[in-house]
């Protein structure tokens, strides 16, 4: 029985979810359909820099994605509450660049927004929808259907109607669902290693940490603004590692569990982690315990 989404997602407090947004009938749009051949992968890319792209609009952090062919992944977290701080201009500006509609071409962004800024049924509008996740979803699918259909030469929908979704509720759920949005390219035996896999979120935190070194930096959004989580990046990156070597019976899927640690895949040395490890937990878990404990959905840190 489907739930309705009004049940699931509270559209003026804060939450985070697992959401799935699927092509309609399933079909490779975003991929190479492994029947006729087409191969539309560049279409990934799109959808993976449309992600980028509204989370730095909307009220909406993103911490994990996965474009698969045929389907999207994605762990987000919502503030309503935090467009509240939003001046009319700062609505309207962002609104315009997630939503940029034909205008005169002599008209500025400057003169629109000065134009609209008075409008305050308009502005509240606007600001509801930057911090909604059916908005963020429905200006991430419109944008891709637009950009796809033409190749398609069609005018039909490119995604299902609805996008299902998961209210995650307390840090644990939010790591095991961002691990297996991050997993999900191994367990369709796509790659070898969650690092190999294009177009997933996993693949920039570990290049990203890979580069930078940075052993104890805190678990953060990989795009928009939001709280960290209660790990750091590279204990994220352990957790996914470990959990992609644990074979499930009946599941295809795993990391050969021959192949190195992801810390030696990193480039560190297991002994320097460790002592990274023990030197930052400490001070990690003092920081946690001076909040208080709270069953609701998952908060700042």
């Amino acid at each position: 029985m489907t739930i309705a989404r009004m049940h699931i997602v509270d559209a003026h407090v804060a939450g985070t979810y697992h959401v799935v947004s699927r092509c309609v009938r399933r079909a490779w749009l975003c991929g190479r359909d492994p029947v006729t051949g087409s191969d539309f992968s560049h279409r990934k890319r799109w959808i993976e820099e449309r992600i980028v792209a509204l989370a730095a609009q909307f009220a909406v952090a993103v911490y994990a994605y996965a474009v698969m062919s045929n389907h999207v992944h994605l762990v987000v977290r919502t503030d309503p509450e935090g467009t509240q701080q939003w001046n009319a201009e700062t609505v309207l500006r962002r609104w315009f660049a997630v939503s940029p509609r034909k205008h005169d071409i002599s008209e500025t962004l400057q003169q629109r927004i000065d134009v609209g800024v008075g409008n305050e049924t308009q502005i509240a509008e606007y600001r509801s929808r930057l911090g909604s996740l059916s908005w963020f979803m429905r200006a991430l699918n419109e944008s891709i259907a637009r950009a796809a259909n033409p190749e398609d030469g069609c005018k039909g929908r490119f995604w299902e109607g609805r996008f299902r979704c998961q209210a995650l509720l307390d840090d644990s759920a939010v790591l095991s669902a961002m691990t297996y949005v991050d997993l999900n390219p191994l367990r369709a035996r796509m790659v070898d290693t969650p690092e190999a896999a294009q177009n997933v979120s996993f693949r920039h935190r570990f290049d990203a940490i890979k580069r930078a070194k940075a052993l104890d930096r805190p678990l953060q959004p990989i795009a928009g603004g939001g709280p960290s989580c209660g790990v750091s990046e590279v204990e994220y990156l352990k957790l996914v590692d470990e959990t992609g070597r644990m074979i499930r019976g009946g599941k295809p899927g795993a990391i050969d569990r021959s192949l190195p640690s992801i810390v030696r895949r990193l480039g560190l040395s297991e002994s320097a982690w460790l002592g990274q490890v023990q030197g930052t937990q400490s001070r990690y878990w003092r920081k946690r315990s001076a909040s208080p404990p709270s069953p609701q959905p998952h908060q700042p840190r």
